[in-house]
């Protein structure tokens, strides 16, 4: 059976998301046109509305509907700290603890040469311009702790201590709650290793 042609544009669009595959994606599109079609009209005119409203910040690169997003144009936050992360999302994370009040830059990425991503498609250019304004001193490098983080956290660290900076990594260790025989062996020799008197 043939499907309406806009039903398979509906659900090739969705697949475009991040772990959603033929089947997901095609249960979303029916759920959709059967169950929510305002639903799918707010979406849609939502990532209408993202698409052309949302622009990168020119300091820091995250999201944002103004030249320069409201964490870099908060005057209270520390400048001479600067957080490097991944994505958006990170950034997020990294304000929801409330223990950071530096500013950050925001890599859209990480490095992964197989993929074809190198330091341009992550601002590398970008992030050492403006690491090197003369009022940062530190960087942190918030990036994940997965092979092409690391790879880019020290990339990165290598070239901006190389610059005379001053470069520090987050913590790595035991997840609050959590219980020692439920970590994998590698987290647990990183906290040991990075254990801290108290």
């Amino acid at each position: 059976m043939k499907q309406p042609s806009a039903l398979v544009a509906l659900v090739d669009a969705l697949r475009a998301l991040p772990g959603v595959g033929p089947k997901s994606a095609q249960r979303m599109a029916y759920h959709l046109m059967q169950h929510d079609r305002e639903g799918a009209e707010r979406l849609g005119h939502a990532l209408l509305f993202a698409t052309e409203h949302l622009r990168h910040c020119e300091r820091c690169n995250t999201f944002t509907e103004a030249r320069i997003c409201d964490v870099c144009s908060d005057e209270s936050r520390d400048p001479t700290l600067l957080a490097v992360v991944e994505t958006p999302s990170d950034q997020v994370m990294l304000e929801q603890t409330m223990t950071y009040r530096g500013l950050y830059f925001v890599l859209m990425g990480r490095l992964s040469p197989l993929d074809g991503i190198g330091p341009k498609e992550i601002h590398f250019e970008r992030l050492v311009k403006r690491a090197t304004d003369g009022v940062v001193r530190e960087v942190v490098l918030a990036t994940n702790f997965t092979n092409e983080g690391e790879a880019t956290a020290h990339y990165l660290a290598q070239a901006l201590k190389a610059r005379g900076l001053a470069v520090t990594r987050l913590a790595r260790g035991v997840p609050v709650g959590g219980e020692l025989e439920y970590v994998d062996a590698g987290t647990i020799a990183r906290a040991m290793l990075d254990r801290r008197s108290i």
